[in-house]
């Protein structure tokens, strides 16, 4: 598997890309990836989301709008 160099940390990447392993996955390399997607911040609603789509996606299921 490809791995990658994101916020220091070396991650599992898919052939896109793409982080492939969630328990890689920190606050830090999220706001790395933030900034590579041309945004300066994460504010509050941005961590909110974020933090619902990760506790949504526990148990591989993904988010749905019945959630909210």
């Amino acid at each position: 598997m490809a791995t990658k160099v994101i916020a220091g940390k070396t991650v599992q990447v898919n052939d896109e890309g793409f982080m492939s392993n969630p328990a890689e996955w920190t606050k830090e390399i999220a706001v790395e990836i933030a900034k590579e997607e041309g945004l300066a911040e994460l504010g509050a609603n941005h961590w909110k989301v974020i933090e619902f789509c990760r506790q949504a996606t526990q148990g591989g299921k993904s988010p749905t709008l019945r959630q909210i």
